[in-house]
C-alpha cells in the first residue's frame, strides 16, 4: 500500500515508484543541455541535447526540434517537436523557460550555459 511517505528522488525530482522518462539523446558536440517540451495537455518530453552551437535556438533548429519564422522580435517559434502552437489559430504559443523560469530572452538569443536546463511549453 501507499502510505503517503514517498521519497522524492533528488536527481529526477520524481517520487519513488513512478515511472521516469529517459531523455532522448540528440545531436553531437561538446556542449550538453537538457531540453523539455511540454505540450498543450501538460505531457513532458525530455531531450538531452549535444551540440557545438553556442545559442539554444541554433542547437534546436539544427536538430529540427523547433520551427518558426523571423519577425521584428527574432525567431517566433510555431512548432516544437512536431507540435504546433499558433496564436493566430488557437490562441496558444510556445513559451521559453530557463531553469523553470519564464525566459526574458528569446530562444534565438539565449547562450547555452553549462548546467542550465531549457524548456518550451504550450501556453495561453
Amino acid at each position: 500500500g501507499c502510505n503517503g511517505n514517498l521519497m522524492k528522488d533528488p536527481l529526477t525530482g520524481t517520487e519513488n515508484g513512478t515511472t521516469t522518462q529517459e531523455p532522448t539523446v540528440l545531436g553531437e558536440g561538446a556542449t550538453v543541455f537538457m531540453f523539455t517540451v511540454v505540450d498543450g495537455e501538460g505531457v513532458e518530453t525530455l531531450f538531452e541535447i549535444h551540440t557545438d552551437k553556442t545559442i539554444v535556438g541554433d542547437a534546436l533548429l539544427e536538430l529540427n526540434l523547433i520551427e518558426g519564422e523571423m519577425d521584428t522580435y527574432g525567431l517566433y517559434v510555431k512548432k516544437v517537436n512536431g507540435i504546433t502552437a499558433d496564436y493566430d489559430v488557437n490562441k496558444t504559443y510556445w513559451a521559453f523557460y530557463i531553469n523553470g523560469e519564464y525566459a526574458l530572452s528569446g530562444v534565438d538569443t539565449t547562450e547555452i550555459k553549462e548546467g542550465d536546463s531549457y524548456a518550451m511549453k504550450v501556453s495561453r
